[in-house]
């Protein structure tokens, strides 16, 4: 053995419940900050079962499409041109997605993303819960077709936000 190189004795440290959906999580919101959008900032990550990281992918405009102001900051143009954070981080993965986790920054996926999501075989999905009034209809077809797919979707709380004037999930969803 090498010198001053010991392994541990005694019981494996574990880490706790939850360790790697929060460690992810933040990596997705770590990823978000490449977006140039200036109202929000998606981050995606999958990794396999191993949790070993496949792909990453942030919110932005396609390749070779020019990031202007004009098409940022308006609503309907941007819309029609961005790619979400999740088919980013489809599109750049090297290999397949049987049995993966996506993880997301800062809201569960829209149901057209869900889809394709469902699609490429994801099996789980973890992100923070949060509210949003604009995407609320989109997130919760999204949480059905998750559920009809055999798809577990994990929300989390993020440690930052102040939940005492957030509205329960179960009134958001209707369960």
């Amino acid at each position: 053995m090498a010198q001053g190189f010991h392994l541990p004795e005694g019981p494996k440290t574990k880490r706790p419940i939850g360790f790697w959906d929060e460690w992810f999580v933040g990596m997705a919101k770590y990823v978000s900050t490449a977006s140039k959008d200036p109202s929000t900032q998606v981050g995606a990550v999958i990794v396999d079962r191993k949790n070993r990281v496949i792909s990453t992918g942030y919110n932005g405009f396609p390749r070779g499409v020019d990031d202007l102001p004009e098409r940022l900051t308006t609503r309907d143009v941007k819309y029609t041109m961005i790619v979400h954070a999740e088919i980013n981080a489809i599109l750049f993965a090297t290999q397949p997605l049987d049995g993966a986790t996506l993880y997301l920054w800062p809201f569960l996926s829209c149901s057209h993303c869900s889809s394709i999501i469902i699609n490429t075989g994801i099996k789980k999905v973890v992100a923070p819960f949060n509210y949003n009034e604009r995407w609320a209809g989109s997130i919760k077809l999204s949480q059905a077709l998750y559920h009809e797919a055999g798809v577990a979707v994990k929300l989390i709380n993020r440690p930052e936000d102040d939940v005492r004037n957030t509205p329960r999930l179960s009134e958001i969803v209707g369960q």
